[in-house]
């Protein structure tokens, strides 16, 4: 009965150390996306400025 109980707690803890490994993953993949994103987002509002002929620098970007 110990044994089982042993068994049961280190696949807890495995179930728990994987779920927190996979959550760093996916939060490392969120935090890559978003950098792409506000570059993406960065260079399309400079080339609409660019072709409206809009200098940037002068409009504040929320």
């Amino acid at each position: 009965m110990t044994m089982g109980t042993w068994n049961m707690t280190e696949n807890t803890h495995h179930d728990a150390t994987w779920r927190t490994h996979l959550l760093e993953a996916a939060q490392e993949e969120m935090v890559k996306f978003e950098r792409k994103e506000n570059e993406f987002r960065k260079k399309d509002r400079a080339e609409r400025a660019a072709e409206l002929h809009i200098p940037l620098g002068e409009i504040k970007v929320h």
